[in-house]
Order: structure tokens, then C-alpha cells, then sequence
């Protein structure tokens, strides 16, 4: 997919504005972006930093047990559509299904509101060719922590999706669709959970504004910082099975109880095209359980797995490590 150029605003201020609702409008060019410096971009910051403060609205909408477990319910949901669906699927193709449902994930995936899944692919397999180097995206070894969890996403030169990057991805124009305004479904999404909250009976002790902090504010908040603790801290907390790795990528059950299963980061940079980020029965994984599950329906199939010589590989290391151990 070829990059257009538009003709530009004069003030970069309300390109940043534009771009919160048209992801692909770069009028300056998406190299120019990729070439500008390492620094946040304040003007596309604005939505992030009203994602946070809004939290601080439950001062004055309370709690109330339907919208507290509103919360926690879809942070799980949606952090198994960031694992399963934009990790394991869009970045790795770990598995296969139809275009119909290729699109429902899209769209399950636009909830996280983490950007599309074009980006999100783009990005991630980027993130591998280069992991740890200088030309990472969010490498804790390179840039430091507060770069790798936060600061990387709010810079311009991080923005752009390269659509030739991802041939496999955008070809389908509904997906780039949902990729170029992607917005759209977190809007829909946030004014849904104000009427639920609106329409439900008072006897059940909510409102539309409490449904919106908890449901939407609080628990995206809390589901990009778990999704982020991958970036900023799988890289240099837990520890390391494999050695040819060649980066700093480290096993955690910590993170996996936050990310469920994405915490054996390791194993997954050793080898990537697998479903399952667990490589043993007792490395928790809640993403590839339910995959499998859903594998049982029809709806995805072709689930790949782990090569013999990486199971081999990992027992060597293991007998090295203990006659180390014993010297």
C-alpha cells in the first residue's frame, strides 16, 4: 500500500489534532515522521493524558460492585484480544481463520484502544527484528524504562504504520480501514458503557458516569500499563531458558499473571511462530487455552507449535546451567 502525501496545514499542532481521529493523514510524509528525533509529541499526547485523569473522576462517581467487576471483567477480555488476537495473530500469524472473523478480531482488538491492528502488527514485528538494538522501538536496555513502558508511543517518529511492512495485513481494506480511524470503535465503545450504565434498573446501584470511569477510564488504564510492563520490564526481569536469543528477553510468571502467559517472554523470542508462549504444561498460559478452546469450535484452526529442537535446545541449557551449577 503505497504512502500518499495531502497538502499540509501550516501549524504541525493540528496535523497532531487531525490525527487523532485519521491515523494515516501525514501530509508531511510518514519517512518524516520516522526521522524526527526520539521526544514526546505533546499535541497527540492530549487523549492518553485525558485516558488518565479521567480515572480520577471516581472521586466524584463513586464504586459500586457492578461497575468495579465491569472493570476487571474487560480488562481480562481485552487483554486476551492484545495477546491472542494482536500478538499471537496479526504479529505472528500463529494460527489461522477466516476473513469474516479476522475482522471480528480487528474489531475485539480496537476495544484495548490501543491503536489498530495494522500498527500494533507493524510495530511488534519490527520490535523483533530489532530487539534490543538501537533501532527498537521500546527497548528498556536501550532507552530506559519510562521510554520502553510510556514515552515511545506518545513520539511521533513511533506513529506511522508502514503498510509494506505487513503486505499480508493490508490487503484486506477493512482492516485498514479500522487501522486508519481508530478511534472510531473506542468511541462507540466508550458511549456504550454510559447508556448500559444509564438503562440499568437503580437497583442495581450504577450510572452511565460510573460505568464510563470504571468500565472504560480505569480499566483501559490499568490494561495499557499490564500491556506495557512486556516492553518495559520482560526485558530485564525473570529469567533466561534460551541464550540465542541474542537479546535481553527474560521469563516471568509475575507478568503472566498480569498478561495471561505473555510473561515467557523468552520462550517466545526464541521462537516465535508458536501459539503458545508456555513451551511446558506447568508455564501457565491462559491465551493459548483458550485459543485451543476456541480451536475446538471451528472458529480458528492450525494451531502451530513447539519444534522438537527447541525442546532439545532447552535441555541442554538446562543440564549446562546445573553442571555449572555444581563446578
Amino acid at each position: 500500500m503505497s504512502e500518499t502525501v495531502q497538502p499540509a496545514p501550516k501549524s504541525g499542532f493540528f496535523r497532531s489534532i487531525i490525527r487523532w481521529f485519521d491515523s494515516d493523514y501525514i501530509p508531511e510524509g510518514a519517512e518524516a515522521l520516522r526521522n524526527t528525533p526520539k521526544s514526546v509529541d505533546w499535541p497527540r499526547s492530549i487523549p492518553f493524558v485525558i485516558l488518565h485523569l479521567g480515572c480520577f473522576a471516581v472521586i466524584w462517581v463513586g464504586a459500586s460492585s457492578v461497575a468495579v467487576w465491569t472493570a476487571v471483567g474487560l480488562y481480562f477480555f481485552r487483554m486476551f484480544a492484545i495477546t491472542g488476537f494482536f500478538h499471537r495473530y496479526f504479529s505472528h500469524k500463529t494460527f489461522s481463520t477466516s476473513r469474516a472473523f479476522q475482522f471480528v478480531m480487528a474489531v475485539w482488538t480496537a476495544l484495548a484502544v490501543q491503536r489498530g491492528a495494522l500498527w500494533w502488527a507493524y510495530t511488534h514485528r519490527h520490535h523483533h527484528k530489532h530487539s534490543d538494538e538501537e533501532d527498537d522501538k521500546h527497548s528498556p536496555v536501550v532507552d530506559g524504562f519510562w521510554w520502553s513502558h510510556i514515552g515511545w508511543i506518545t513520539s511521533k517518529k513511533n506513529f506511522p504504520t508502514d503498510y509494506s511492512k505487513i503486505p499480508d495485513l493490508a490487503k484486506y481494506p477493512e482492516l485498514v480501514f479500522l487501522n486508519r480511524f481508530d478511534t472510531l470503535i473506542p468511541a462507540l465503545f466508550a458511549i456504550s458503557l454510559y447508556a448500559i450504565g444509564a438503562l440499568l434498573p437503580a437497583s442495581y446501584g450504577t450510572s452511565g458516569w460510573q460505568m464510563l470511569v470504571w468500565g472504560f477510564f480505569i480499566s483501559t488504564t490499568v490494561l495499557f500499563h499490564g500491556t506495557s510492563c512486556i516492553n518495559s520490564l520482560a526485558h530485564v526481569w525473570g529469567s533466561k531458558r534460551f541464550k540465542t536469543t541474542e537479546d535481553e528477553s527474560r521469563n516471568s510468571f509475575i507478568l503472566t499473571l498480569i498478561t495471561l502467559g505473555e510473561g515467557w517472554h523468552n520462550n517466545h523470542h526464541r521462537y516465535q511462530a508458536t501459539t503458545r508462549q508456555g513451551f511446558y504444561w506447568w508455564e501457565f498460559d491462559p491465551t493459548y487455552y483458550v485459543l485451543k478452546i476456541m480451536s475446538w469450535t471451528g472458529l480458528i484452526w492450525g494451531l502451530k507449535g513447539v519444534p522438537e529442537s527447541v525442546y532439545a535446545e532447552a535441555e541442554q541449557n538446562r543440564l549446562e546451567k546445573a553442571a555449572a551449577e555444581r563446578a
